[in-house]
Protein backbone atom coordinates (compact mmCIF):
# COMPACT_ATOMS: atom_id res chain seq x y z
CA UNK A 1 0.00 0.00 0.00
CA UNK A 2 1.58 3.72 -0.77
CA UNK A 3 1.39 5.86 1.88
CA UNK A 4 0.61 9.60 1.03
CA UNK A 5 3.63 11.86 2.80
CA UNK A 6 0.91 14.04 4.44
CA UNK A 7 -2.61 13.13 5.52
CA UNK A 8 -5.95 14.95 7.00
CA UNK A 9 -7.05 14.21 10.00
CA UNK A 10 -9.55 12.00 9.21
CA UNK A 11 -7.11 10.18 6.95
CA UNK A 12 -4.71 9.90 9.79
CA UNK A 13 -7.24 8.68 11.53
CA UNK A 14 -7.91 5.94 9.68
CA UNK A 15 -4.40 4.89 9.10
CA UNK A 16 -3.66 5.01 12.29
CA UNK A 17 -6.70 2.33 13.29
CA UNK A 18 -5.12 0.11 11.10
CA UNK A 19 -1.75 -0.63 13.19
CA UNK A 20 -3.43 -1.82 16.00
CA UNK A 21 -6.26 -1.75 18.61
CA UNK A 22 -4.02 -0.36 21.68
CA UNK A 23 -1.76 2.64 21.62
CA UNK A 24 1.02 3.93 24.42
CA UNK A 25 1.15 7.92 25.33
CA UNK A 26 4.16 9.22 25.17
CA UNK A 27 4.89 12.56 26.97
CA UNK A 28 8.00 14.68 25.28
CA UNK A 29 10.37 16.90 27.55
CA UNK A 30 8.66 20.25 27.37
CA UNK A 31 11.54 21.44 24.61
CA UNK A 32 10.10 18.93 22.53
CA UNK A 33 7.44 19.03 19.45
CA UNK A 34 4.84 17.78 19.51
CA UNK A 35 3.99 17.85 23.83
CA UNK A 36 3.39 13.90 23.14
CA UNK A 37 2.94 10.74 20.42
CA UNK A 38 1.33 7.98 19.95
CA UNK A 39 2.74 4.10 19.91
CA UNK A 40 0.70 1.38 18.39
CA UNK A 41 1.41 -1.90 20.37
CA UNK A 42 1.43 -5.12 19.68
CA UNK A 43 -1.14 -8.18 21.22
CA UNK A 44 0.65 -8.91 24.45
CA UNK A 45 1.98 -12.59 24.04
CA UNK A 46 0.43 -14.83 27.18
CA UNK A 47 0.87 -18.12 25.61
CA UNK A 48 3.83 -20.38 25.84
CA UNK A 49 6.27 -19.98 22.88
CA UNK A 50 7.51 -23.43 20.38
CA UNK A 51 10.83 -21.43 20.20
CA UNK A 52 12.81 -18.19 21.42
CA UNK A 53 15.30 -16.66 19.34
CA UNK A 54 16.16 -13.45 21.43
CA UNK A 55 16.25 -12.02 25.16
CA UNK A 56 16.60 -7.84 25.28
CA UNK A 57 17.07 -6.88 28.50
CA UNK A 58 17.15 -3.52 30.88
CA UNK A 59 20.74 -3.12 32.61
CA UNK A 60 19.63 -0.62 35.56
CA UNK A 61 17.23 -2.53 38.38
CA UNK A 62 16.62 -5.56 36.11
CA UNK A 63 20.38 -6.83 35.12
CA UNK A 64 22.55 -5.03 38.37
CA UNK A 65 21.40 -2.47 41.12
CA UNK A 66 22.46 0.55 39.95
CA UNK A 67 19.07 2.18 40.44
CA UNK A 68 19.87 2.98 43.81
CA UNK A 69 23.29 5.16 42.82
CA UNK A 70 20.67 6.58 40.48
CA UNK A 71 18.33 7.33 42.93
CA UNK A 72 21.08 8.55 45.41
CA UNK A 73 22.41 10.93 42.68
CA UNK A 74 18.33 12.52 42.29
CA UNK A 75 17.96 12.72 45.76
CA UNK A 76 21.89 14.70 46.60
CA UNK A 77 20.84 16.69 43.68
CA UNK A 78 17.34 18.02 45.41
CA UNK A 79 18.78 18.14 48.25
CA UNK A 80 21.70 20.92 47.37
CA UNK A 81 19.81 23.00 45.22
CA UNK A 82 17.05 23.49 48.13
CA UNK A 83 19.42 23.12 50.92
CA UNK A 84 17.04 20.18 52.21
CA UNK A 85 19.90 18.05 51.84
CA UNK A 86 21.61 19.68 55.23
CA UNK A 87 18.88 18.02 57.17
CA UNK A 88 20.05 14.37 57.68
CA UNK A 89 16.40 13.09 58.08
CA UNK A 90 15.44 14.54 54.38
CA UNK A 91 14.90 12.41 51.42
CA UNK A 92 13.01 11.89 48.43
CA UNK A 93 9.11 10.16 48.70
CA UNK A 94 9.37 6.15 47.65
CA UNK A 95 5.74 5.90 47.20
CA UNK A 96 5.10 9.59 45.90
CA UNK A 97 8.83 9.94 44.04
CA UNK A 98 10.18 6.90 42.92
CA UNK A 99 7.62 5.79 40.46
CA UNK A 100 8.76 8.65 38.28
CA UNK A 101 12.57 8.85 38.53
CA UNK A 102 13.20 5.37 37.81
CA UNK A 103 13.00 4.41 34.22
CA UNK A 104 12.73 7.18 31.90
CA UNK A 105 15.23 9.29 30.76
CA UNK A 106 17.44 11.68 32.77
CA UNK A 107 15.68 15.06 31.61
CA UNK A 108 12.24 13.11 32.44
CA UNK A 109 13.78 12.52 35.81
CA UNK A 110 15.08 16.02 36.53
CA UNK A 111 11.99 17.56 35.03
CA UNK A 112 9.61 15.94 37.55
CA UNK A 113 12.09 16.48 40.86
CA UNK A 114 11.92 20.12 39.17
CA UNK A 115 8.31 20.72 39.14
CA UNK A 116 7.77 18.53 42.44
CA UNK A 117 10.69 20.42 44.80
CA UNK A 118 11.55 23.49 42.46
CA UNK A 119 9.44 25.98 44.59
CA UNK A 120 12.01 25.43 47.26
CA UNK A 121 15.23 26.41 44.92
CA UNK A 122 17.83 28.55 47.32
CA UNK A 123 19.19 30.41 44.19
CA UNK A 124 22.50 30.68 45.73
CA UNK A 125 22.70 26.85 46.74
CA UNK A 126 21.51 26.17 42.89
CA UNK A 127 24.44 28.31 42.04
CA UNK A 128 27.05 27.14 44.02
CA UNK A 129 26.16 23.24 43.41
CA UNK A 130 25.82 24.05 39.58
CA UNK A 131 29.64 25.63 39.73
CA UNK A 132 31.25 22.75 42.03
CA UNK A 133 29.41 20.56 39.46
CA UNK A 134 30.64 22.50 36.36
CA UNK A 135 34.08 22.39 37.65
CA UNK A 136 34.59 18.96 38.74
CA UNK A 137 33.48 17.73 35.18
CA UNK A 138 36.05 20.50 33.78
CA UNK A 139 38.77 19.17 36.02
CA UNK A 140 37.92 15.52 36.44
CA UNK A 141 35.62 14.63 33.71
CA UNK A 142 36.08 11.46 31.61
CA UNK A 143 33.15 11.34 29.12
CA UNK A 144 33.73 13.18 25.90
CA UNK A 145 30.06 13.33 24.85
CA UNK A 146 29.27 14.41 28.20
CA UNK A 147 31.75 16.77 28.80
CA UNK A 148 30.29 18.76 25.09
CA UNK A 149 26.91 18.58 26.61
CA UNK A 150 28.88 20.64 29.70
CA UNK A 151 30.03 23.00 28.05
CA UNK A 152 27.27 23.66 25.61
CA UNK A 153 24.83 24.12 29.24
CA UNK A 154 27.39 26.67 30.54
CA UNK A 155 27.08 28.91 26.98
CA UNK A 156 23.60 28.57 27.00
CA UNK A 157 23.52 29.51 31.07
CA UNK A 158 25.70 32.82 30.59
CA UNK A 159 28.83 30.48 31.65
CA UNK A 160 30.39 30.10 28.14
CA UNK A 161 33.66 32.20 29.39
CA UNK A 162 34.64 30.10 32.41
CA UNK A 163 36.28 27.12 30.57
CA UNK A 164 38.90 29.61 29.52
CA UNK A 165 39.01 31.40 32.88
CA UNK A 166 42.68 31.27 34.31
CA UNK A 167 41.92 30.54 37.36
CA UNK A 168 39.51 27.51 36.32
CA UNK A 169 43.11 26.12 33.95
CA UNK A 170 44.95 26.50 37.17
CA UNK A 171 42.54 23.94 38.89
CA UNK A 172 43.05 22.00 35.84
CA UNK A 173 46.73 21.61 36.60
CA UNK A 174 45.93 20.00 39.71
CA UNK A 175 43.79 16.95 38.28
CA UNK A 176 42.64 14.36 40.84
CA UNK A 177 42.85 16.94 43.46
CA UNK A 178 39.43 19.30 43.00
CA UNK A 179 36.73 17.67 46.01
CA UNK A 180 33.04 19.35 44.94
CA UNK A 181 31.52 20.98 48.44
CA UNK A 182 34.95 21.14 50.19
CA UNK A 183 35.72 24.92 50.65
CA UNK A 184 37.72 26.23 48.09
CA UNK A 185 39.10 30.36 47.77
CA UNK A 186 38.58 29.43 44.25
CA UNK A 187 35.18 28.10 44.05
CA UNK A 188 34.22 31.63 46.08
CA UNK A 189 36.44 33.65 43.73
CA UNK A 190 34.25 32.46 40.96
CA UNK A 191 31.02 32.37 41.88
CA UNK A 192 32.00 36.13 42.70
CA UNK A 193 32.39 36.94 39.10
CA UNK A 194 29.68 34.41 37.67
CA UNK A 195 27.51 33.91 40.03
CA UNK A 196 25.44 37.12 39.24
CA UNK A 197 25.36 35.75 35.33
CA UNK A 198 23.53 32.50 36.42
CA UNK A 199 19.78 33.05 36.68
CA UNK A 200 17.79 30.39 35.56
CA UNK A 201 14.50 31.31 34.76
CA UNK A 202 12.22 28.22 32.17
CA UNK A 203 11.87 24.83 33.20
CA UNK A 204 14.62 24.07 30.34
CA UNK A 205 16.90 25.99 32.14
CA UNK A 206 17.00 25.16 35.25
CA UNK A 207 16.48 21.42 34.30
CA UNK A 208 19.86 21.87 32.35
CA UNK A 209 21.58 23.35 35.28
CA UNK A 210 19.95 20.39 37.77
CA UNK A 211 21.34 17.31 35.06
CA UNK A 212 24.57 18.81 35.92
CA UNK A 213 24.45 18.22 39.34
CA UNK A 214 22.85 15.01 38.99
CA UNK A 215 25.40 13.76 36.67
CA UNK A 216 28.11 15.33 38.49
CA UNK A 217 27.66 12.75 41.69
CA UNK A 218 26.88 9.71 39.38
CA UNK A 219 30.13 10.24 37.81
CA UNK A 220 32.34 10.97 40.57
CA UNK A 221 30.99 7.57 42.50
CA UNK A 222 31.46 5.60 39.35
CA UNK A 223 34.67 7.08 39.14
CA UNK A 224 35.93 5.96 42.29
CA UNK A 225 33.79 2.48 41.39
CA UNK A 226 36.10 2.13 38.55
CA UNK A 227 39.24 2.92 41.08
CA UNK A 228 38.62 -0.20 42.55
CA UNK A 229 37.08 1.38 45.38
CA UNK A 230 33.14 0.27 45.15
CA UNK A 231 33.13 -1.86 48.22
CA UNK A 232 34.08 1.08 51.06
CA UNK A 233 31.54 3.62 48.82
CA UNK A 234 28.78 0.70 49.13
CA UNK A 235 29.16 0.57 52.91
CA UNK A 236 29.10 4.19 53.06
CA UNK A 237 26.11 5.25 51.21
CA UNK A 238 23.96 2.13 51.67
CA UNK A 239 25.10 1.50 55.26
CA UNK A 240 24.84 -2.16 55.12
CA UNK A 241 27.97 -4.79 55.24
CA UNK A 242 28.18 -7.21 52.53
CA UNK A 243 26.11 -5.08 49.68
CA UNK A 244 27.77 -3.42 47.15
CA UNK A 245 26.27 -0.55 44.85
CA UNK A 246 26.69 -2.29 41.27
CA UNK A 247 25.98 -5.98 41.69
CA UNK A 248 23.92 -8.59 39.45
CA UNK A 249 19.91 -9.04 40.38
CA UNK A 250 19.38 -11.88 41.98
CA UNK A 251 19.96 -15.22 39.15
CA UNK A 252 21.55 -12.81 36.61
CA UNK A 253 24.36 -15.11 36.37
CA UNK A 254 22.65 -17.89 36.10
CA UNK A 255 20.08 -16.49 33.40
CA UNK A 256 22.98 -15.07 31.32
CA UNK A 257 24.72 -18.36 31.39
CA UNK A 258 21.99 -20.85 30.97
CA UNK A 259 20.19 -18.88 27.62
CA UNK A 260 23.43 -18.59 25.71
CA UNK A 261 23.26 -22.48 26.03
CA UNK A 262 26.76 -22.91 28.44
CA UNK A 263 25.25 -24.43 30.89
CA UNK A 264 23.61 -27.51 29.28
CA UNK A 265 21.82 -29.69 31.61
CA UNK A 266 23.61 -28.74 34.47
CA UNK A 267 21.25 -25.68 34.74
CA UNK A 268 19.72 -28.44 37.06
CA UNK A 269 22.30 -27.64 39.78
CA UNK A 270 21.03 -24.24 40.52
CA UNK A 271 17.95 -25.30 41.73
CA UNK A 272 18.34 -24.55 44.88
CA UNK A 273 19.70 -21.07 44.20
CA UNK A 274 16.52 -20.11 42.39
CA UNK A 275 14.18 -21.39 44.88
CA UNK A 276 16.36 -19.75 47.71
CA UNK A 277 15.64 -16.40 45.28
CA UNK A 278 12.18 -16.40 45.54
CA UNK A 279 11.54 -17.91 49.36
CA UNK A 280 13.62 -14.90 50.77
CA UNK A 281 11.57 -12.67 48.37
CA UNK A 282 8.86 -11.22 50.59
CA UNK A 283 6.74 -10.19 47.27
CA UNK A 284 5.72 -13.72 46.00
CA UNK A 285 4.00 -16.53 47.60
CA UNK A 286 5.67 -19.64 46.44
CA UNK A 287 6.14 -22.92 48.57
CA UNK A 288 8.67 -25.17 48.87
CA UNK A 289 6.36 -28.29 48.05
CA UNK A 290 5.13 -26.04 44.86
CA UNK A 291 8.60 -24.76 43.71
CA UNK A 292 9.68 -28.68 43.83
CA UNK A 293 7.42 -29.76 40.70
CA UNK A 294 9.49 -27.42 38.42
CA UNK A 295 12.71 -29.13 39.84
CA UNK A 296 12.74 -31.70 36.65
CA UNK A 297 12.39 -28.80 33.47
CA UNK A 298 15.40 -27.40 34.56
CA UNK A 299 17.82 -29.56 33.23
CA UNK A 300 15.42 -29.67 29.79
CA UNK A 301 15.40 -26.28 29.89
CA UNK A 302 19.26 -26.21 29.92
CA UNK A 303 19.62 -28.44 27.15
CA UNK A 304 16.95 -26.49 24.70
CA UNK A 305 18.86 -24.02 25.05
CA UNK A 306 22.19 -25.41 24.32
CA UNK A 307 21.00 -26.62 21.25
CA UNK A 308 19.41 -23.00 20.77
CA UNK A 309 21.32 -20.48 21.95
CA UNK A 310 19.44 -17.13 22.21
CA UNK A 311 21.37 -13.66 21.07
CA UNK A 312 21.86 -11.52 24.15
CA UNK A 313 21.19 -7.44 23.89
CA UNK A 314 21.16 -5.12 26.94
CA UNK A 315 19.47 -1.83 26.80
CA UNK A 316 20.17 1.14 29.00
CA UNK A 317 19.04 4.86 29.00
CA UNK A 318 22.64 5.48 30.14
CA UNK A 319 25.02 6.90 28.62
CA UNK A 320 28.26 3.88 27.13
CA UNK A 321 30.37 5.69 29.71
CA UNK A 322 28.38 4.98 32.29
CA UNK A 323 27.24 1.83 31.20
CA UNK A 324 30.72 0.28 30.80
CA UNK A 325 31.37 0.72 33.96
CA UNK A 326 28.37 -0.90 35.64
CA UNK A 327 28.66 -3.80 33.17
CA UNK A 328 32.55 -4.46 34.13
CA UNK A 329 31.91 -3.98 37.56
CA UNK A 330 28.64 -6.50 37.08
CA UNK A 331 30.83 -8.80 34.81
CA UNK A 332 33.56 -8.59 37.94
CA UNK A 333 31.03 -10.04 40.77
CA UNK A 334 29.78 -12.84 38.00
CA UNK A 335 33.14 -14.09 37.72
CA UNK A 336 33.38 -14.38 42.48
CA UNK A 337 30.00 -15.90 42.22
CA UNK A 338 30.59 -18.43 39.53
CA UNK A 339 33.73 -19.41 40.99
CA UNK A 340 31.38 -20.87 44.00
CA UNK A 341 29.22 -22.39 41.64
CA UNK A 342 28.23 -26.37 41.63
CA UNK A 343 29.70 -27.06 38.51
CA UNK A 344 33.21 -29.13 37.52
CA UNK A 345 36.63 -26.82 38.25
CA UNK A 346 36.69 -27.07 34.21
CA UNK A 347 33.25 -25.72 34.00
CA UNK A 348 34.26 -22.70 35.91
CA UNK A 349 37.49 -22.21 33.86
CA UNK A 350 35.27 -21.85 30.92
CA UNK A 351 32.17 -20.04 32.33
CA UNK A 352 34.80 -17.50 33.84
CA UNK A 353 36.57 -16.66 30.37
CA UNK A 354 33.16 -16.18 28.93
CA UNK A 355 32.25 -13.60 31.54
CA UNK A 356 35.58 -11.43 30.95
CA UNK A 357 33.94 -8.81 28.64
CA UNK A 358 30.89 -7.88 28.69
CA UNK A 359 30.85 -6.51 25.02
CA UNK A 360 32.05 -10.08 24.11
CA UNK A 361 29.17 -11.43 25.91
CA UNK A 362 26.21 -9.45 24.48
CA UNK A 363 24.84 -9.40 21.03
CA UNK A 364 23.74 -6.21 21.25
CA UNK A 365 24.91 -3.21 22.97
CA UNK A 366 22.83 -0.38 23.14
CA UNK A 367 23.24 2.82 25.35
CA UNK A 368 21.67 6.59 25.31
CA UNK A 369 25.04 7.25 23.74
CA UNK A 370 23.16 5.42 20.71
CA UNK A 371 20.61 7.46 20.03
CA UNK A 372 19.55 10.74 21.83
CA UNK A 373 18.57 12.35 25.61
CA UNK A 374 15.04 12.89 23.71
CA UNK A 375 14.38 9.62 22.03
CA UNK A 376 15.02 7.36 25.03
CA UNK A 377 12.77 5.24 27.14
CA UNK A 378 9.53 4.96 26.96
CA UNK A 379 10.39 5.93 23.09
CA UNK A 380 11.13 2.85 21.13
CA UNK A 381 14.37 3.42 19.63
CA UNK A 382 16.69 1.73 21.73
CA UNK A 383 14.64 -1.55 21.56
CA UNK A 384 14.16 -0.96 17.73
CA UNK A 385 17.65 -0.57 17.35
CA UNK A 386 18.45 -3.87 19.26
CA UNK A 387 16.55 -6.23 17.58
CA UNK A 388 18.37 -4.34 14.33
CA UNK A 389 21.70 -5.01 15.59
CA UNK A 390 20.91 -8.63 16.33
CA UNK A 391 19.42 -9.25 12.98
CA UNK A 392 16.39 -10.79 14.45
CA UNK A 393 13.29 -10.22 11.00
CA UNK A 394 10.40 -8.63 11.90
CA UNK A 395 8.36 -12.33 11.42
CA UNK A 396 10.54 -13.37 14.54
CA UNK A 397 9.99 -10.47 16.86
CA UNK A 398 6.88 -12.64 18.58
CA UNK A 399 10.04 -14.71 19.81
CA UNK A 400 11.99 -12.23 21.56
CA UNK A 401 11.61 -11.73 25.57
CA UNK A 402 11.80 -8.14 26.50
CA UNK A 403 12.51 -8.01 30.47
CA UNK A 404 12.34 -4.39 32.00
CA UNK A 405 11.83 -3.38 35.93
CA UNK A 406 10.25 0.00 34.79
CA UNK A 407 7.08 1.90 33.76
CA UNK A 408 8.88 3.12 30.58
CA UNK A 409 10.89 0.64 29.75
CA UNK A 410 7.84 -1.95 29.33
CA UNK A 411 5.92 0.44 27.17
CA UNK A 412 9.36 0.58 24.87
CA UNK A 413 9.87 -3.47 24.72
CA UNK A 414 5.64 -3.17 23.66
CA UNK A 415 6.29 -0.12 21.40
CA UNK A 416 9.42 -2.00 19.53
CA UNK A 417 7.05 -4.65 18.90
CA UNK A 418 7.84 -7.27 20.93
CA UNK A 419 4.07 -8.98 22.70
CA UNK A 420 6.31 -11.12 25.68
CA UNK A 421 7.50 -8.36 27.55
CA UNK A 422 8.19 -9.38 31.08
CA UNK A 423 8.38 -6.89 34.39
CA UNK A 424 10.23 -7.72 37.01
CA UNK A 425 9.68 -5.08 39.22
CA UNK A 426 12.06 -4.66 42.24
CA UNK A 427 11.12 -2.72 45.64
CA UNK A 428 11.66 0.76 44.18
CA UNK A 429 9.75 0.16 41.16
CA UNK A 430 6.96 -2.03 42.74
CA UNK A 431 4.55 1.01 42.67
CA UNK A 432 4.84 1.62 38.64
CA UNK A 433 2.00 0.92 36.38
CA UNK A 434 3.03 -2.16 34.72
CA UNK A 435 0.10 -2.63 32.58
CA UNK A 436 2.32 -2.79 29.17
CA UNK A 437 3.51 -5.93 30.25
CA UNK A 438 2.49 -9.31 29.88
CA UNK A 439 3.54 -10.96 32.58
CA UNK A 440 4.53 -9.14 35.91
CA UNK A 441 7.01 -11.12 37.99
CA UNK A 442 7.95 -9.80 41.53
CA UNK A 443 10.21 -13.10 41.89
CA UNK A 444 12.32 -11.16 38.80
CA UNK A 445 14.79 -13.98 36.79
CA UNK A 446 14.48 -16.83 39.04
CA UNK A 447 10.78 -16.96 38.64
CA UNK A 448 10.92 -16.95 34.80
CA UNK A 449 13.19 -19.96 34.94
CA UNK A 450 11.73 -22.12 37.38
CA UNK A 451 8.07 -21.16 37.19
CA UNK A 452 7.51 -19.96 33.76
CA UNK A 453 9.84 -22.36 32.08
CA UNK A 454 11.31 -19.02 30.38
CA UNK A 455 8.10 -18.86 29.13
CA UNK A 456 8.68 -22.06 26.27
CA UNK A 457 6.13 -24.76 25.96
CA UNK A 458 6.90 -27.94 27.41
CA UNK A 459 7.27 -29.50 24.16
CA UNK A 460 9.98 -27.39 23.05
CA UNK A 461 12.16 -28.40 25.94
CA UNK A 462 11.47 -32.09 25.64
Amino acid sequence: MKLPLFAEQEEAVRLFKKLGKEYAVIKNPSYVYPDYEFYPLPPKIRTPREKLVAIVKDMDGTTTTTEQLCLHSQEFMVGKITGMGRDPGWGLDKKKDYPHIIGNSTTRHVEYLINTYGSGIKPDDFRRSYMNAVLWFLIEGRDERRMSEVINNMKNLGWGGLPQDPAVKGLQKEKGKFVPYQASETVEQLLKKYGGIFNPQSLAEKVRAATEIYYQRYHEILAAIDRGEGEHLSEELLSEKGRRLIEPMPGVAVFLSMIKGWLGEDAALFYDELKGHLLANHRVKYGEKELEKYRPRLKKLGGYFSKNPLRVAVVTSSISYEANIVLREVFNVVRKQIEEWPVTDEKKKKLIKRFQDFKIYYDGYITASDSSEIRLKPHRDLYSIALHMMGVKREDFDFVAGFEDSESGTVAIRAAGMGLCVAVPFSDTAGHNLDAAAYILHGGLPEAILVHNMFLDEKATK
